[in-house]
């Protein structure tokens, strides 16, 4: 109970930085997408940068999770057309929906109601794609 109420809080707090910093505004993902504002550009840039320090950091550090398991790191496949592919597909539904993943949340949480429509989408999206991966090139 204690380590939901742990991850409960850091969701919490997670949607009222996404919220404070607006990068749930479907005017500034609009904005991004035409390319008018550096807005989202740079706080997409920062956590990379970020999550890239935070990544080396922990490899180094050997940081374990909170229930003490050595977190693994592997090397990825860097397949090219895989990736485009992947991005292309992420990239129409971001601009269709005006929300990725961790923001659809927020903005139901914001009482969006209209995006009850998105998270099922996605929800079916996802329940889709664990029918058919085994039929899908990795």
């Amino acid at each position: 109970m204690m380590n939901f109420i742990k991850f409960l809080f850091v969701g919490m707090m997670f949607g009222v930085i996404m919220t404070k910093s607006e990068i749930i505004s479907w005017y500034r993902i609009y904005e991004m997408f035409r390319l008018e504002s550096f807005h989202m550009f740079g706080i997409i840039g920062s956590a990379v940068i970020i999550g890239l320090l935070m990544v080396q950091w922990m490899k180094k550090q050997g940081v374990k999770t909170i229930d003490g398991e050595v977190i693994p790191f592997r090397p990825k496949d860097l397949s090219i057309p895989r990736y485009l592919v992947g991005g292309i597909i992420f990239g129409l539904g971001w601009a269709l929906a005006g929300a990725c993943p961790g923001p659809m949340f927020v903005l139901l949480g914001n009482g969006y109601i209209t995006l009850i429509i998105v998270v099922l989408g996605a929800l079916l999206g996802t329940f889709v794609y664990g029918l058919i991966r085994h039929r899908l090139p990795h």
